[in-house]
Protein backbone atom coordinates (compact mmCIF):
# COMPACT_ATOMS: atom_id res chain seq x y z
CA UNK A 1 0.00 0.00 0.00
CA UNK A 2 1.58 3.65 -0.99
CA UNK A 3 2.52 5.87 1.97
CA UNK A 4 3.47 9.40 2.39
CA UNK A 5 6.32 10.22 4.71
CA UNK A 6 4.31 11.07 7.65
CA UNK A 7 2.30 8.00 7.35
CA UNK A 8 5.41 5.86 6.80
CA UNK A 9 6.98 7.08 10.27
CA UNK A 10 4.05 6.77 11.89
CA UNK A 11 3.54 3.01 11.33
CA UNK A 12 7.29 1.93 11.91
CA UNK A 13 6.92 3.77 15.37
CA UNK A 14 3.44 2.04 15.72
CA UNK A 15 4.73 -1.41 14.81
CA UNK A 16 2.91 -1.15 11.66
CA UNK A 17 3.46 -2.27 7.99
CA UNK A 18 0.67 0.67 7.32
CA UNK A 19 -0.94 3.18 8.22
CA UNK A 20 -4.52 5.18 7.36
CA UNK A 21 -5.37 8.55 7.61
CA UNK A 22 -8.36 8.58 10.34
CA UNK A 23 -7.29 5.92 12.31
CA UNK A 24 -6.24 5.72 16.22
CA UNK A 25 -2.93 4.62 16.86
CA UNK A 26 -0.30 4.60 19.64
CA UNK A 27 3.49 5.53 19.01
CA UNK A 28 6.58 5.01 20.68
CA UNK A 29 8.31 8.02 20.75
CA UNK A 30 12.31 9.23 20.37
CA UNK A 31 12.35 12.65 21.88
CA UNK A 32 9.64 14.85 24.64
CA UNK A 33 10.15 18.18 25.07
CA UNK A 34 8.89 21.20 27.64
CA UNK A 35 9.92 24.88 27.91
CA UNK A 36 9.49 26.95 30.95
CA UNK A 37 6.01 27.54 30.52
CA UNK A 38 5.19 23.97 29.19
CA UNK A 39 6.90 22.42 31.60
CA UNK A 40 6.47 22.82 35.33
CA UNK A 41 2.58 21.43 34.54
CA UNK A 42 3.98 18.15 33.17
CA UNK A 43 6.21 17.44 35.98
CA UNK A 44 3.52 18.33 38.19
CA UNK A 45 1.49 15.67 36.64
CA UNK A 46 4.36 13.39 36.33
CA UNK A 47 4.94 13.78 40.03
CA UNK A 48 1.24 13.29 41.37
CA UNK A 49 1.05 10.20 38.69
CA UNK A 50 3.82 8.25 41.64
CA UNK A 51 5.66 6.40 38.94
CA UNK A 52 9.60 7.00 40.46
CA UNK A 53 11.10 6.73 37.15
CA UNK A 54 11.19 8.12 33.39
CA UNK A 55 10.70 6.27 30.79
CA UNK A 56 14.33 7.18 29.19
CA UNK A 57 16.59 9.67 30.92
CA UNK A 58 18.16 10.79 27.07
CA UNK A 59 15.16 11.47 25.40
CA UNK A 60 13.70 13.98 26.97
CA UNK A 61 14.67 17.41 26.59
CA UNK A 62 14.15 20.72 29.12
CA UNK A 63 14.97 23.85 27.77
CA UNK A 64 13.61 26.76 29.50
CA UNK A 65 13.73 29.49 26.99
CA UNK A 66 10.41 31.76 26.84
CA UNK A 67 11.22 33.90 30.05
CA UNK A 68 14.81 33.67 30.64
CA UNK A 69 17.25 34.81 31.76
CA UNK A 70 14.40 34.86 34.85
CA UNK A 71 12.40 38.09 34.19
CA UNK A 72 10.66 38.11 37.55
CA UNK A 73 10.30 36.08 40.25
CA UNK A 74 7.26 33.46 38.96
CA UNK A 75 9.70 32.69 35.72
CA UNK A 76 12.84 31.94 38.09
CA UNK A 77 10.46 29.63 40.14
CA UNK A 78 9.19 28.13 36.90
CA UNK A 79 12.68 27.49 35.83
CA UNK A 80 14.22 26.03 39.63
CA UNK A 81 10.96 23.34 39.33
CA UNK A 82 12.74 22.34 35.90
CA UNK A 83 16.12 21.95 37.50
CA UNK A 84 14.90 20.36 40.31
CA UNK A 85 13.31 17.78 38.45
CA UNK A 86 15.69 17.10 36.00
CA UNK A 87 18.61 16.65 39.12
CA UNK A 88 15.93 13.84 40.49
CA UNK A 89 15.64 12.15 37.53
CA UNK A 90 19.03 12.52 35.67
CA UNK A 91 17.74 13.84 32.72
CA UNK A 92 20.45 14.16 30.67
CA UNK A 93 18.94 17.18 28.17
CA UNK A 94 18.27 19.99 30.55
CA UNK A 95 19.93 23.15 29.51
CA UNK A 96 19.65 26.77 30.94
CA UNK A 97 21.57 29.97 29.97
CA UNK A 98 25.23 29.56 29.23
CA UNK A 99 23.73 26.03 27.36
CA UNK A 100 20.32 27.36 26.54
CA UNK A 101 19.34 28.29 23.25
CA UNK A 102 15.62 28.49 21.65
CA UNK A 103 14.43 25.15 21.74
CA UNK A 104 13.44 24.09 18.22
CA UNK A 105 16.93 25.43 17.43
CA UNK A 106 18.71 24.20 19.47
CA UNK A 107 17.76 20.32 19.74
CA UNK A 108 18.54 19.96 16.24
CA UNK A 109 21.90 21.31 16.93
CA UNK A 110 22.67 19.33 19.51
CA UNK A 111 21.59 16.48 17.13
CA UNK A 112 18.93 15.40 19.46
CA UNK A 113 16.20 15.24 16.50
CA UNK A 114 16.93 13.19 13.69
CA UNK A 115 15.46 12.11 10.31
CA UNK A 116 12.58 9.03 10.85
CA UNK A 117 12.06 9.99 14.62
CA UNK A 118 8.70 10.86 16.03
CA UNK A 119 9.22 14.10 18.43
CA UNK A 120 6.67 15.73 20.73
CA UNK A 121 7.01 18.91 22.14
CA UNK A 122 4.58 20.97 24.57
CA UNK A 123 4.71 23.66 22.19
CA UNK A 124 3.17 24.12 19.21
CA UNK A 125 6.46 24.97 17.14
CA UNK A 126 7.62 21.58 17.23
CA UNK A 127 6.61 21.11 13.67
CA UNK A 128 10.09 22.61 13.29
CA UNK A 129 11.79 19.25 13.29
CA UNK A 130 9.89 17.94 10.13
CA UNK A 131 12.37 19.94 7.96
CA UNK A 132 14.83 16.86 8.89
CA UNK A 133 12.25 14.08 7.77
CA UNK A 134 11.30 13.62 11.47
CA UNK A 135 6.74 13.74 12.66
CA UNK A 136 7.27 16.13 15.00
CA UNK A 137 4.20 17.68 16.63
CA UNK A 138 3.14 20.14 19.67
CA UNK A 139 1.03 18.46 22.38
CA UNK A 140 -0.25 19.58 25.55
CA UNK A 141 1.21 19.21 28.77
CA UNK A 142 -0.71 16.17 29.98
CA UNK A 143 0.57 14.66 27.14
CA UNK A 144 4.67 15.14 27.89
CA UNK A 145 3.85 13.68 31.22
CA UNK A 146 2.23 10.69 30.03
CA UNK A 147 5.00 10.71 27.32
CA UNK A 148 7.51 11.01 30.38
CA UNK A 149 6.24 7.89 32.03
CA UNK A 150 5.26 5.17 28.77
CA UNK A 151 7.60 6.60 26.01
CA UNK A 152 4.61 6.75 24.12
CA UNK A 153 2.25 9.13 22.62
CA UNK A 154 -1.50 8.55 20.79
CA UNK A 155 -2.56 10.38 17.53
CA UNK A 156 -4.98 10.19 15.07
CA UNK A 157 -3.23 9.51 11.68
CA UNK A 158 -3.33 12.93 9.56
CA UNK A 159 -4.28 12.95 6.00
CA UNK A 160 -1.53 15.00 3.69
CA UNK A 161 -1.09 18.13 1.73
CA UNK A 162 1.59 17.97 -0.75
CA UNK A 163 3.17 21.35 -1.08
CA UNK A 164 5.21 21.68 -4.74
CA UNK A 165 7.34 24.58 -5.08
CA UNK A 166 9.22 25.09 -8.93
CA UNK A 167 11.88 27.62 -10.23
CA UNK A 168 14.30 29.59 -9.19
CA UNK A 169 13.43 32.16 -6.29
CA UNK A 170 14.49 35.77 -6.82
CA UNK A 171 16.30 38.19 -4.58
CA UNK A 172 15.92 38.36 -1.33
CA UNK A 173 12.78 35.75 -1.33
CA UNK A 174 13.57 33.21 1.74
CA UNK A 175 11.85 30.20 3.01
CA UNK A 176 10.14 32.62 5.21
CA UNK A 177 8.34 34.16 1.94
CA UNK A 178 7.37 31.00 0.99
CA UNK A 179 5.86 29.67 3.77
CA UNK A 180 3.98 33.38 4.54
CA UNK A 181 3.20 32.71 0.58
CA UNK A 182 1.46 29.19 1.01
CA UNK A 183 -0.31 30.48 4.65
CA UNK A 184 -1.72 33.93 2.56
CA UNK A 185 -2.99 31.10 -0.27
CA UNK A 186 -4.36 28.74 2.03
CA UNK A 187 -5.35 30.29 4.99
CA UNK A 188 -4.37 29.50 9.06
CA UNK A 189 -7.06 27.19 8.90
CA UNK A 190 -6.33 25.33 4.76
CA UNK A 191 -4.06 22.47 6.99
CA UNK A 192 -5.73 21.44 9.76
CA UNK A 193 -4.65 18.63 11.49
CA UNK A 194 -3.05 17.66 8.10
CA UNK A 195 0.74 16.97 7.28
CA UNK A 196 2.30 19.54 5.31
CA UNK A 197 4.78 18.15 2.69
CA UNK A 198 7.33 20.13 1.44
CA UNK A 199 8.70 19.34 -1.92
CA UNK A 200 9.74 20.00 -5.52
CA UNK A 201 13.35 21.31 -6.91
CA UNK A 202 12.86 24.44 -5.35
CA UNK A 203 12.54 22.88 -1.74
CA UNK A 204 15.71 20.53 -2.70
CA UNK A 205 17.59 24.07 -3.40
CA UNK A 206 17.22 25.30 -0.31
CA UNK A 207 19.42 25.56 2.78
CA UNK A 208 18.88 23.40 5.89
CA UNK A 209 17.45 26.79 7.67
CA UNK A 210 15.51 28.46 5.11
CA UNK A 211 13.32 24.56 5.32
CA UNK A 212 13.20 24.69 9.46
CA UNK A 213 11.85 28.16 8.73
CA UNK A 214 8.95 26.78 6.29
CA UNK A 215 8.48 23.81 8.54
CA UNK A 216 8.36 25.46 11.62
CA UNK A 217 5.05 27.39 10.78
CA UNK A 218 3.31 24.71 9.42
CA UNK A 219 1.52 24.99 12.21
CA UNK A 220 0.04 28.43 11.12
CA UNK A 221 -1.72 26.72 8.55
CA UNK A 222 -3.39 24.73 11.26
CA UNK A 223 -1.02 21.86 10.40
CA UNK A 224 -0.32 18.77 12.42
CA UNK A 225 2.99 18.51 11.39
CA UNK A 226 5.23 19.97 8.37
CA UNK A 227 7.87 17.74 6.67
CA UNK A 228 10.62 17.55 3.83
CA UNK A 229 11.66 14.34 2.53
CA UNK A 230 15.86 13.99 3.76
CA UNK A 231 18.68 14.67 1.19
CA UNK A 232 21.85 15.15 0.91
CA UNK A 233 21.53 18.64 2.62
CA UNK A 234 19.75 17.10 5.43
CA UNK A 235 22.24 14.31 5.75
CA UNK A 236 25.41 16.74 5.42
CA UNK A 237 23.66 18.57 8.53
CA UNK A 238 22.57 15.56 10.37
CA UNK A 239 25.71 13.65 10.25
CA UNK A 240 28.47 15.12 12.39
CA UNK A 241 25.31 15.70 14.92
CA UNK A 242 23.91 12.79 15.29
CA UNK A 243 24.45 10.66 18.69
CA UNK A 244 22.23 7.27 17.66
CA UNK A 245 20.98 5.51 14.54
CA UNK A 246 18.22 6.91 12.17
CA UNK A 247 16.72 6.19 9.35
CA UNK A 248 15.52 8.38 6.13
CA UNK A 249 11.91 8.30 4.89
CA UNK A 250 10.63 9.25 1.70
CA UNK A 251 6.88 9.02 0.31
CA UNK A 252 6.11 6.76 -2.19
CA UNK A 253 5.41 8.33 -5.96
CA UNK A 254 2.37 7.15 -5.86
CA UNK A 255 0.66 7.79 -2.55
CA UNK A 256 -2.66 9.77 -1.63
CA UNK A 257 -3.12 12.99 -0.92
CA UNK A 258 -5.96 15.07 0.09
CA UNK A 259 -4.80 17.82 -1.67
CA UNK A 260 -2.02 19.31 -3.98
CA UNK A 261 -0.44 22.58 -4.66
CA UNK A 262 1.90 23.81 -6.80
CA UNK A 263 3.49 27.02 -7.12
CA UNK A 264 6.20 28.82 -9.23
CA UNK A 265 8.80 30.37 -6.69
CA UNK A 266 10.19 32.83 -9.48
CA UNK A 267 6.77 35.03 -9.71
CA UNK A 268 6.94 35.06 -5.72
CA UNK A 269 8.36 38.86 -4.15
CA UNK A 270 9.65 39.17 -0.52
CA UNK A 271 6.28 38.87 1.81
CA UNK A 272 4.88 40.96 4.73
CA UNK A 273 2.30 39.14 7.09
CA UNK A 274 0.02 42.01 7.92
CA UNK A 275 -2.17 41.77 11.36
CA UNK A 276 -3.81 39.84 12.98
CA UNK A 277 -2.78 37.00 11.37
CA UNK A 278 -0.21 35.24 9.27
CA UNK A 279 -2.58 34.48 6.38
CA UNK A 280 -2.81 38.29 5.48
CA UNK A 281 0.36 38.30 3.48
CA UNK A 282 0.98 40.33 1.16
CA UNK A 283 3.94 41.20 -1.63
CA UNK A 284 6.44 44.01 -0.45
CA UNK A 285 5.98 46.09 -3.46
CA UNK A 286 2.23 45.98 -1.98
CA UNK A 287 3.27 47.05 1.84
CA UNK A 288 2.48 50.91 1.25
CA UNK A 289 3.91 53.29 3.93
CA UNK A 290 3.87 51.58 7.39
CA UNK A 291 5.71 53.73 10.04
CA UNK A 292 7.52 51.32 12.45
CA UNK A 293 8.84 51.67 16.36
CA UNK A 294 10.69 47.98 16.59
CA UNK A 295 12.17 45.40 14.20
CA UNK A 296 13.13 42.04 15.96
CA UNK A 297 15.38 39.76 14.05
CA UNK A 298 15.55 36.51 15.90
CA UNK A 299 13.10 33.10 17.09
CA UNK A 300 12.83 30.06 16.80
CA UNK A 301 11.65 30.84 13.06
CA UNK A 302 14.63 33.33 12.01
CA UNK A 303 17.13 33.38 14.67
CA UNK A 304 19.93 31.05 13.10
CA UNK A 305 23.41 32.01 11.75
CA UNK A 306 21.95 32.80 8.12
CA UNK A 307 19.68 34.71 9.27
CA UNK A 308 21.82 36.94 11.54
CA UNK A 309 24.33 36.72 8.11
CA UNK A 310 21.57 37.93 6.09
CA UNK A 311 20.43 40.74 8.20
CA UNK A 312 23.94 41.86 8.42
CA UNK A 313 24.23 42.25 4.32
CA UNK A 314 21.76 44.66 4.85
CA UNK A 315 22.95 46.68 8.02
CA UNK A 316 26.52 46.96 7.39
CA UNK A 317 27.63 50.39 7.03
CA UNK A 318 23.91 51.63 8.00
CA UNK A 319 22.34 53.16 10.80
CA UNK A 320 18.89 52.57 11.63
CA UNK A 321 16.51 54.92 11.36
CA UNK A 322 16.41 57.42 14.67
CA UNK A 323 12.56 56.53 15.88
CA UNK A 324 12.97 52.54 16.00
CA UNK A 325 14.42 49.96 18.14
CA UNK A 326 16.22 47.30 16.50
CA UNK A 327 16.37 43.84 18.61
CA UNK A 328 18.72 41.28 17.55
CA UNK A 329 18.30 37.72 18.90
CA UNK A 330 20.63 34.81 18.12
CA UNK A 331 18.93 31.45 18.67
CA UNK A 332 21.84 29.61 20.53
CA UNK A 333 24.98 30.14 22.56
CA UNK A 334 26.91 28.37 19.26
CA UNK A 335 24.86 30.66 16.66
CA UNK A 336 25.68 33.88 19.01
CA UNK A 337 29.87 32.53 19.10
CA UNK A 338 29.66 32.62 15.44
CA UNK A 339 27.90 35.81 14.64
CA UNK A 340 30.58 37.31 17.64
CA UNK A 341 33.33 35.80 15.51
CA UNK A 342 32.32 36.64 12.07
CA UNK A 343 32.13 40.27 13.01
CA UNK A 344 27.98 40.29 12.94
CA UNK A 345 27.75 41.46 16.65
CA UNK A 346 29.73 44.52 15.62
CA UNK A 347 27.69 45.43 12.39
CA UNK A 348 23.99 45.62 14.51
CA UNK A 349 25.98 47.47 17.48
CA UNK A 350 27.60 49.88 14.53
CA UNK A 351 23.85 50.01 13.09
CA UNK A 352 22.66 51.06 16.85
CA UNK A 353 20.52 47.45 17.49
CA UNK A 354 20.49 45.74 20.55
CA UNK A 355 21.73 41.97 21.08
CA UNK A 356 19.99 39.76 23.29
CA UNK A 357 20.58 36.84 24.89
CA UNK A 358 19.22 33.68 23.16
CA UNK A 359 15.41 33.84 24.40
CA UNK A 360 11.59 33.34 22.93
CA UNK A 361 11.10 36.37 24.88
CA UNK A 362 9.85 39.04 22.84
CA UNK A 363 8.24 36.36 19.99
CA UNK A 364 5.47 35.60 22.49
CA UNK A 365 5.04 39.40 24.40
CA UNK A 366 6.89 38.08 27.30
CA UNK A 367 10.33 39.61 27.67
CA UNK A 368 12.85 42.06 25.84
CA UNK A 369 10.98 43.89 23.31
CA UNK A 370 7.66 44.58 24.75
CA UNK A 371 5.40 47.20 22.47
CA UNK A 372 3.64 50.11 23.83
CA UNK A 373 -0.17 50.72 22.88
CA UNK A 374 -0.21 52.01 19.49
CA UNK A 375 3.14 50.92 18.96
CA UNK A 376 4.05 48.69 15.42
CA UNK A 377 6.79 46.24 15.06
CA UNK A 378 8.36 44.23 12.24
CA UNK A 379 9.40 40.79 13.37
CA UNK A 380 11.10 37.86 11.76
CA UNK A 381 8.58 35.59 14.28
CA UNK A 382 6.02 33.13 13.05
CA UNK A 383 2.77 34.95 14.70
CA UNK A 384 1.17 38.24 14.53
CA UNK A 385 -1.72 37.80 16.78
CA UNK A 386 -3.91 40.93 18.58
CA UNK A 387 -1.62 41.59 21.65
CA UNK A 388 1.35 39.16 20.85
CA UNK A 389 4.27 41.29 21.10
CA UNK A 390 2.48 43.42 23.55
CA UNK A 391 -0.60 46.00 24.33
CA UNK A 392 -3.54 44.86 22.28
CA UNK A 393 -3.46 47.93 20.28
CA UNK A 394 0.25 47.48 19.39
CA UNK A 395 0.84 45.71 15.82
CA UNK A 396 3.13 43.04 14.25
CA UNK A 397 4.22 42.61 10.75
CA UNK A 398 5.93 39.45 9.85
CA UNK A 399 8.71 39.11 7.37
CA UNK A 400 12.39 37.57 6.77
CA UNK A 401 15.13 39.06 8.11
CA UNK A 402 16.48 41.17 5.09
CA UNK A 403 12.90 43.27 5.07
CA UNK A 404 13.19 43.30 8.74
CA UNK A 405 16.63 45.28 8.60
CA UNK A 406 15.64 47.20 5.73
CA UNK A 407 12.43 48.60 7.76
CA UNK A 408 14.86 49.39 10.76
CA UNK A 409 16.97 51.33 8.55
CA UNK A 410 13.83 53.17 6.53
CA UNK A 411 11.63 53.66 9.62
CA UNK A 412 8.84 51.43 7.59
CA UNK A 413 8.22 48.75 6.24
CA UNK A 414 10.34 48.31 2.87
CA UNK A 415 12.23 46.16 0.42
CA UNK A 416 16.39 45.80 0.82
CA UNK A 417 16.04 46.95 -3.02
CA UNK A 418 15.22 50.45 -1.60
CA UNK A 419 18.94 50.20 -0.27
Amino acid sequence: MPQTITEKILAAHSGRETVVPGELINVRIDMALANDITAPIAIDLFEKSRTGSVFDQERIALVPDHFVPNKDVRSAIQVQAMRAFAGKYNIKNFFELGEMGIEHVLLPEQGLVLPGDVVIGADSHTCTYGALGAFATGVGSTDIAAAMITGEAWFKVPESIKFIYHGQPGKWVTGKDLILYTIGDIGVDGATYKAMEFTGDAIKNLPLADRMTMANMAIEAGGKNGIISPDETTLDYIKPRAKRPFECYTSDPDALYADVRTYDVSGIEPQVAFPFLPENARSISEAGTVLIDQVVIGSCTNGRIEDLRLAARILEGRTIDKNVRLIIVPATPTIYRQAMTEGLLEVFLSAKGIVSPPTCGPCLGGFMGILGPGERAVATTNRNFVGRMGHTSSEVYLANPAVAAASAVLGRIGSPEEL
